[in-house]
C-alpha cells in the first residue's frame, strides 16, 4: 500500500502560482490566435488545472471529468484498432465543438469554438501550444517536491525557531 502511495504522488504534479501563470499565458496566447472562446488545462484524471476564456454555463468540474472519459475511452479504442493512442479528439456539436489534444503524458486541453472560428484554425494553433505545455509540464514533473505532504523534514523545528525569534 505504501509503495502504491508513493507511486500516485509521483505520478501528480504540484502546480505553484508561477506554473500556472505560465500555462494560462501559453493558452490566453492560443485563444487569441485560433479564435476559441475557451480552453482548459484538465490532468489525464479529471482534475481541471486551469481555465481560460469565456465562462462556460455548465460544470467545470463535470466538463473536465467527461473530457477525461471521454479520452480514456477513445485510448482504449485506439489500442484495439492497433495504436497507442488518438493524441486528439474532435466533437462537433450545431452551436459549439470542442477538441481535446494529448498534452505530454499527463493532461489534456480542451478548447471550446463556436462558428466563429473552425476547425482548421484550432488544430493548426494548437500543436505548437500543445508542444510548448508539454515543455512546461515536463519542467514541472522533473522538479522536485517536498516529500509528506509538502513539508520539509526540518520544518518542525525551523517553525519553533522563528516562534522563538519572534516572541
Amino acid at each position: 500500500m505504501a509503495m502504491m502511495d508513493q507511486k500516485l504522488r509521483n505520478d501528480r504534479l504540484v502546480f505553484y502560482e508561477k506554473d500556472v501563470a505560465r500555462i494560462d499565458e501559453e493558452i490566453d496566447g492560443l485563444l487569441e490566435l485560433s479564435g476559441s472562446r475557451c480552453a482548459f488545462l484538465i490532468d489525464r484524471d479529471g482534475h481541471l488545472v486551469t481555465r481560460r476564456g469565456d465562462a462556460v454555463q455548465s460544470s467545470l468540474e463535470s466538463i473536465a471529468a467527461l473530457v477525461a472519459g471521454s479520452f480514456a475511452a477513445t485510448r482504449e479504442m485506439a489500442r484495439l484498432l492497433g495504436e497507442d493512442e488518438f493524441a486528439t479528439l474532435f466533437h462537433q456539436g450545431e452551436r459549439e465543438s470542442i477538441q481535446i489534444s494529448l498534452v505530454g503524458e499527463r493532461a489534456l486541453l480542451a478548447m471550446v469554438f463556436d462558428q466563429r472560428t473552425n476547425l482548421g484554425m484550432v488544430r493548426y494553433y494548437a500543436v505548437e501550444s500543445v508542444r510548448r505545455l508539454s515543455e512546461i509540464l515536463e519542467e514541472i514533473g522533473k522538479r522536485e517536491t517536498p516529500a509528506q505532504g509538502g513539508l520539509a523534514s526540518d520544518f518542525s523545528s525551523s517553525a519553533a525557531a522563528a516562534l522563538d525569534r519572534l516572541f
